[in-house]
């Protein structure tokens, strides 16, 4: 869950690497660091800083020349934010430098026997590790080097690897976590992801698990860690500079929000079908006749992506009337669950390359399921482990906590359900109703929107508290689940999530005028019961603020969103709430962006 970015060509690399880990901060943000070189220089210079980019920019000396180099900010898992376990980690002779994502499993093993041998770690850090083991090596080549070093390695990572000796490559390798390659003209990068390419190529190769790299600045290839080489094509990323910056707005979460008509109306774009009142979805690589023998959909996510796969699952039941659920993949892969041949499994990612949905798909994979995959990231690693699946198209998401992707991918579950649904038994009506309903979505955000000034105000009320409980019942249970996180998130104030029906069943005894309840109450066959709901909240002097089609009499406030069709109605009444928690979180001073304890995209256990 860190940020990689390296170069290597004929360019001063140290502003180079600076400002893509700026567009990596987002990854991680305890601290950071940076070695460069050159061809003719004598060996590696090194800087690293405990805290943001901006504390290693300031730490970095004006004469720190060099062509090549790499850099990275972290997020913390083998000890604590410091200057000496920020990356990059140098070997004993100042000879090998090397950053890394991902989690070395044997590495308490592996420093035991170096540190018998006589080796002294600086830092806490699994990384430290292979950087001995890189430096130990007796391979005359870099290349061979790291390769040895991988052998001895359980578990997870993406590198990048330059060495004193060998001045004019780098060496980077994956398994498990993320490593894109930027082709350039004479010059070439490597980096975690593609926010920190886009400002210099479009052109990238995305690494496979298993798979290496050496980078020189007029070429590259790539190959496994057997040694065999790989054939490697470089492809045209879509998205651009721009798309990076926060175009006028305080917070890319601020944007992000704003963002979600246009990301709404791309997710839907070219794909619905007016004559059979169904949608195009070639990408799923599922025939009518397969479509047909799915007997149940399991869906698995993490955070925001399993709560989008809670209101895709009651899609899929309403729709197609095939037995779906969700859970979180990061359970469902150490369950040794039963994995059917006529169950359809989708995996939601993000970035898709969440770790616990990839370990998971790759183990359905390995015991025979159809795996769909539904992520942001195109070419990311479940895209290419899935038999098939869907972009949400929401564009880069700066922000480490999801808005526009977790809206974009509950319209596209929507539109999986209405692919279902029509292959089956869904009358054209129907599929025509819900196509109706898609297309007034853009609006309709843009309706709630318009209202941010009002949520403000009450955001601003409401941030006094220490804690919030959220409500809903059936298709309003999972926008409760995600405002509740998104408020934890961002603005740390502590919420829990419940559905309406279990309150008098163990909540209730929560209930108290310092303890708000938001309660989402949509205007469908259960409004009277979520009305009783808000009864035994007043009736115990809790103070209510509910999100509605509607006032709602009871509720002390109410925020009120557009009508859509009954099914869809989830994806509009969560908008609101995510300007709640980002006024909340902007009333109590918080960092937005980058909230404490977070990295965006989770590429680790």
């Amino acid at each position: 869950m860190c940020g990689i970015v390296g170069y290597i060509g004929r360019r001063d690399v140290a502003p180079l690497l600076l400002e893509g880990l700026q567009r990596l901060e987002y990854r991680g943000y305890d601290s950071a660091g940076i070695v460069v070189t050159s061809p003719k220089a004598t060996g590696l210079k090194m800087v690293k800083a405990k805290g943001r980019v901006r504390d290693l920019e300031a730490k970095v000396p004006k004469r720190f020349a060099g062509t090549t180099g790499i850099a990275h900010t972290r997020w913390a898992t083998h000890g604590a934010p410091s200057d000496h376990n920020a990356h990059p980690h140098m070997s004993a002779d100042n000879k090998v430098a090397v950053v890394h994502n991902g989690i070395i499993d044997n590495a308490s093993e592996l420093r035991k026997k170096l540190e018998a041998d006589g080796v002294e770690f600086l830092s806490e850090t699994d990384t430290e590790v292979l950087t001995h083991l890189i430096a130990r090596s007796q391979a005359e080549t870099l290349e061979e080097k790291v390769r040895q070093s991988l052998r001895l390695i359980e578990g997870t990572y993406g590198i990048a690897v330059m060495h004193a000796d060998f001045p004019d490559r780098i060496v980077a390798a994956r398994n498990g976590s993320p490593v894109v390659l930027g082709i350039g003209e004479k010059e070439m990068f490597v980096a975690s992801d593609i926010a920190a390419l886009v400002t210099h190529t479009r052109q990238i190769v995305t690494l496979d698990d298993g798979e290496m790299a050496t980078l020189k600045a007029d070429d590259f290839r790539t190959y496994t860690t057997e040694g065999t080489r790989t054939t490697a094509e470089p492809t045209t990323v879509e998205w651009e500079a721009a798309s990076y910056d926060m175009g006028g707005h305080d917070t890319y979460m601020h944007k992000e929000i704003h963002e979600q008509p246009e990301a709404v109306d791309r997710v839907l774009r070219g794909r619905i079908d007016d004559r059979f009142s169904t949608v195009h979805l070639g990408g799923l690589n599922l025939d009518a006749r397969e479509a047909r023998a799915v007997r149940r959909v399991k869906i698995l996510g993490c955070g925001t992506s399993y709560h989008a796969g809670m209101i895709g699952a009651q899609m899929i039941e309403e729709l197609a009337r095939i037995p779906a659920d969700a859970e979180p993949a990061s359970e469902f892969r150490y369950r040794n669950a039963v994995v059917d041949p006529d169950t359809l499994y989708v995996a939601v990612s993000q970035s898709g390359e969440t770790y616990d949905v990839l370990a998971a798909v790759q183990e359905l994979k390995r015991k025979g399921a159809r795996v769909l995959g539904i992520v942001n990231v195109v070419g990311s690693a479940i895209a290419r482990e899935a038999d098939g699946g869907m972009y949400v198209h929401a564009g880069p998401e700066v922000c480490v906590v999801s808005t526009k992707c977790f809206t974009n991918t509950t319209v596209a579950f929507a539109l999986l359900a209405l692919h279902l649904g029509r292959t089956r038994d869904l009358s054209v009506r129907d599929g025509k109703r819900i196509i109706e309903g898609l297309r007034r979505l853009p609006g309709q955000i843009s309706e709630i929107l318009e209202q941010e000034e009002e949520i403000k105000k009450l955001a601003e009320q409401y941030a006094e508290a220490r804690s919030m409980l959220f409500i809903g019942r059936v298709r309003g249970y999972p926008v409760a689940r995600e405002a509740s996180l998104k408020l934890k998130e961002v603005s740390y104030i502590h919420a829990e999530a419940y559905p309406a029906s279990e309150l008098k069943h163990g909540p209730l005894a929560l209930i108290e005028p310092a303890l708000p309840t938001v309660a989402i109450v949509p205007n469908d066959d259960l409004l009277e019961k979520n009305r009783a709901a808000l009864e035994e909240i007043k009736a115990r002097s809790g103070r209510i603020l509910a999100v509605a089609h509607q006032n709602q009499e009871k509720a002390d406030e109410t925020i009120v969103v557009p009508k859509n069709e009954d099914e869809l109605d989830p994806i509009l009444m969560g908008i609101p709430l995510q300007l709640l928690a980002y006024h909340t979180a902007l009333a109590l001073g918080r960092d937005i962006d980058k909230p404490r304890n977070l990295a965006k995209s989770v590429t680790v256990e």
